[in-house]
């Protein structure tokens, strides 16, 4: 399917070329196109956070298109990223995978060195989620990349969340931590509070995990009460699922109800009839 499109492409792109003079008649509406582009890639990347993910696959499409047009590489290769990690969610595995290495070649021949290293570390995420590699050399690969990356703080975090899903699937739970609350400290002093949620909510799983049950608890409290203040309603209710989860493993049966009870209602009101369903199956266990 890529290569199609690539080869579709290639011919559309002589017909511009043997068609049209080298320099753009209006560079103004280069200019359009790139402020259409981020906004579009900023939205997206806004819907995804809050589970919306038909919707980001609009807008990153859009993004992407609109990157082609204007032949920004940085916002192609963004665009890549974005709409991989969409597609993993969706469960259409093998098309994100296609993006996370379209953005590492588009990278690459862009010569930047920060969009090459983050470009590897999503798709080191991508093998390590899906089990094509061990969490051994995920952290190697990651370790390796993060070093390349010296100014932009979102990356640098992105690389300490990397590391620690890597710990933590290795078992190594203090080291998972120890690696997401590095990340936390970015997003916090930058105040990105969506990230800062994730943050929290994935300490919550490494404790869990660890047998650290009101400690994991605590830290889904504090995800929780970051996303009332940003009103991420789908974050409010994963943790509220999460929390669930928690108190059912811990066989506190009350608890894990009054939780998924709250979970359900919200996803409810959001109209995610998939998750409530999801619920409901936890509520007749």
């Amino acid at each position: 399917m890529i290569n199609i499109k690539l080869t579709a492409y290639f011919f559309i792109s002589l017909l511009i070329i043997v068609s049209c003079s080298t320099a753009p008649k209006n560079p103004e509406n280069i200019e359009v196109l790139r402020k259409q582009a981020e906004f579009l890639l900023k939205n997206g990347n806004k819907d995804a956070e809050q589970g919306k993910l038909d919707n980001a696959l609009i807008q990153l499409t859009d993004a992407k298109k609109n990157g082609i047009l204007a032949d920004d590489l940085s916002l192609i290769i963004r665009s890549c990223l974005s709409r991989g990690n969409v597609l993993y969610s969706l469960g259409r595995s093998d098309e994100a995978f296609s993006e996370w290495n379209r953005a590492i070649a588009e990278a690459e021949s862009y010569g930047e060195t920060e969009l090459i290293s983050v470009s590897r570390i999503y798709l080191s995420r991508g093998n390590l989620l899906s089990g094509r590699s061990q969490p051994q050399t995920v952290l190697s690969e990651v370790t390796r990349e993060s070093e390349k990356i010296k100014s932009n703080r979102l990356y640098i975090a992105f690389s300490w969340q990397v590391r620690g899903l890597a710990h933590r699937a290795s078992g190594s739970y203090r080291e998972a931590e120890d690696a997401f609350k590095r990340s936390l400290e970015i997003h916090e002093k930058d105040k990105n509070l969506e990230n800062a949620s994730y943050d929290w909510y994935t300490i919550a799983s490494i404790r869990s995990l660890a047998g650290n049950t009101q400690d994991a608890i605590d830290a889904l409290k504090a995800s929780i009460a970051i996303d009332r203040r940003i009103e991420n309603s789908w974050g409010i209710a994963a943790s509220y699922r999460a929390m669930g989860d928690v108190f059912q493993k811990a066989g506190r049966r009350n608890d894990a109800l009054t939780s998924y009870i709250r979970a359900r209602e919200i996803y409810a009101a959001i109209g995610n009839e998939h998750e409530v369903a999801q619920i409901n199956k936890r509520l007749e266990n």
